[in-house]
């Protein structure tokens, strides 16, 4: 029978494996320490959280995105909130990787925070996993032992921005290491998910929600020339979300990020999005979170 692991937050996962919880919001792991691995045949990873691996042994096969995901020993697998992933372990794997996980929430408000949609290792499209030389295997866990020893120091008033300026220069390696591997691999196809995230991106890049207001899931059905109904068959299916959720989460992100990383009103980031008048905005994020816009930007800039 097949196993549904979410790892909605870094204790989650960290319970699971039988870890120690630092921080609430990154862990660094090390599955050596492991000492029994609770998971057997096929599992179906729903993640929350940012998470890459530097898989030193080959635990089985990885469905990414319904498509198979392209890896080996010694390379770097790497995954997004929301995404689903399958893997079908081999019988008697024992794990052996090095990696990092850290929450959406650490990097709000962050320059890294900002940046994060640059990192497309992250997405669907990136069904290769990365693979490293070994001096590249030296600087990420270089980079994984910097972010540790924050970890093991008590939490100070340095802590959140030496542990994302850290986390954020082994994902500008990682962009390196990759840009160095599209070189000599060819590129996959895109499947109609890619498609999917990269009209929803483009979409409140540019003043396409302040002209047109909230994106619909027609609107993106239409750009993947599939009827609403089976495009949100297919979207479910692939990630356990529908259409609309994945919609409302990328809204709920920028805002986020809007309303820690900017000056702009609440007024200027409501019609950026594509709502029509603020208190409907103000109503959509509380209903999503719990907070008003203003109560969210208060509390979050303590």
């Amino acid at each position: 029978m097949e196993e549904i692991f979410r790892v909605d937050s870094i204790d989650d996962y960290n319970r699971a494996m039988g870890l120690e919880t630092r921080h609430p919001l990154v862990t660094v792991v090390d599955e050596n320490d492991v000492k029994q691995f609770p998971f057997k045949g096929e599992v179906t990873y729903q993640y929350g959280v940012y998470a890459l691996f530097l898989k030193q042994t080959y635990c089985g096969d990885i469905t990414y995105g319904r498509m198979p995901y392209d890896y080996q020993e010694g390379t770097v697998t790497s995954f997004a909130p929301g995404q689903v992933v399958k893997v079908n372990f081999r019988p008697g794997f024992t794990p052996k990787s090095q990696g990092l996980l850290f929450h959406p929430d650490l990097i709000r408000g962050t320059s890294l925070g900002q940046e994060m949609r640059h990192y497309s290792f992250f997405a669907y499209s990136a069904r290769e996993a990365l693979h490293l030389s070994e001096q590249e295997k030296a600087i990420y866990k270089d980079c994984l032992d910097k972010i540790r020893i924050e970890l093991e120091r008590p939490i100070d008033g340095h802590s959140k921005k030496l542990i994302c300026r850290n986390i954020e220069l082994l994902l500008d390696y990682c962009m390196r290491f990759y840009e160095r591997q599209f070189i000599t691999r060819k590129t996959v196809n895109k499947d109609i998910l890619t498609k999917f995230e990269e009209e929803l991106d483009g979409y409140f890049e540019g003043n396409t929600a302040a002209v047109n207001g909230l994106p619909t899931v027609k609107y993106f059905a239409e750009k993947c020339f599939l009827s609403p109904n089976y495009f949100g068959d297919l979207i479910k299916k692939e990630t356990g979300r529908t259409p609309q959720e994945y919609i409302q989460g990328k809204i709920i992100d920028i805002a986020k990020e809007q309303l820690l990383g900017t000056a702009k009103t609440i007024n200027e980031i409501s019609y950026a999005l594509g709502f029509q008048y603020s208190q409907h905005f103000n109503r959509y994020f509380k209903r999503n979170t719990g907070m008003t816009p203003s109560e969210y930007r208060k509390e979050e800039s303590r």
